[in-house]
């Protein structure tokens, strides 16, 4: 379904986009970028991938339930599908949903830095365009590693997250 005032690509096709990340937990900052995506794009990805590069505190499958439930509760679950991606390059993933849209939350110009030399291999790649979009300045300070340092060492997560997901922590269930 079309939310009203939704862009489209010129010949009526609806326009999807892909918000990839490790979302190890989801924070509000990632709610904020995926409302804001949802806005825009007529249908959204959220897209659970796998970052070699770290050690991961929650399974994927724990991942993607989390958003799931954290999307539900923020109102945001409509056009916004979540599921993961571990085999292959991301742009093998757009190109199988017909994606040409990635979506990168951009919080400093560290982000900006890491990010822009996959943004240009990615369309090189695959003529995926990426897009940056910057959370609200209250989520900007916020990582996903901050907040497992925070509940590491016993300290209130829920500023950061959503309710989900610090139920979930508070359960002490992912240590």
């Amino acid at each position: 379904m079309t939310r009203a005032g939704s862009p489209r690509y010129a010949g009526g096709m609806t326009t999807l986009a892909v918000v990839p990340g490790s979302f190890d937990p989801v924070t509000l900052g990632h709610l904020d970028v995926i409302e804001r995506a949802r806005n825009i794009f007529d249908e959204v990805h959220v897209v659970v991938v796998h970052n070699p590069s770290k050690t991961a505190m929650l399974p994927v499958a724990r991942r993607v339930e989390l958003i799931e439930e954290a999307l539900r509760e923020a109102g945001l679950s409509d056009g916004v599908t979540v599921t993961n991606w571990s085999v292959g390059l991301l742009v093998d993933y757009c190109q199988e949903v017909g994606a040409k849209v990635l979506i990168k939350g951009i919080r400093s110009e560290v982000d900006v830095t890491y990010e822009t030399p996959m943004a240009i291999v990615n369309r090189d790649l695959a003529g995926i365009e990426t897009v940056f979009l910057l959370p609200d300045p209250a989520h900007s300070h916020v990582s996903s590693s901050l907040v497992r340092q925070v509940a590491a060492l016993g300290g209130d997560v829920s500023p950061y997250v959503p309710g989900a997901v610090s139920r979930f922590m508070a359960s002490g269930d992912f240590a």
